[in-house]
């Protein structure tokens, strides 16, 4: 597996992973346009030519937000996040990025433990947060 920058051509793949991890919730392709052209630090992992997941940090000031992480079903639990995550936070520490902040929902439990791993903490809620389930998001933060 290797990590790379996300470039334009991996949206087409990224929105079927979209699609099937997250349906009506998904980004659309002008929000990764978007996050591409804000000149965000995002990131996909490859096996070869199939891509399996990639994630996104937007860094403002001394704080960063992880803006998403996805792995692709048949990927999951075999590291692919945890490998994404840590670019995402080596990116920060080398932009000088004092916390970390990121929104997951309150019912990914797997997502949660893997972020308390890398020193995540609960340090509020986003009432209704993911539209249109209306599912609470959990805010974590991390200090540098």
């Amino acid at each position: 597996m290797q990590i790379e920058r996300f470039r334009w051509w991996h949206i087409a793949e990224v929105l079927r992973i979209e699609e099937d991890l997250f349906a009506a919730e998904k980004w659309s392709p002008a929000m990764f346009w978007n996050e591409l052209a804000q000149r965000n630090f995002y990131i996909v992992a490859l096996d070869g030519e199939e891509l399996l997941g990639y994630a996104g940090l937007a860094v403002n000031g001394g704080e960063a937000w992880v803006q998403n992480i996805a792995v692709r079903r048949t990927a999951q639990r075999r590291g692919v996040g945890r490998a994404m995550l840590e670019s995402l936070l080596g990116e920060g520490e080398r932009r000088g990025i004092k916390q970390t902040l990121l929104e997951v929902a309150v019912d990914n439990a797997p997502a949660q433990h893997l972020y308390a791993t890398y020193g995540f903490e609960p340090v509020g809620i986003r009432r209704g947060y993911y539209q249109p389930s209306n599912t609470d998001a959990l805010v974590m933060m991390r200090d540098a």
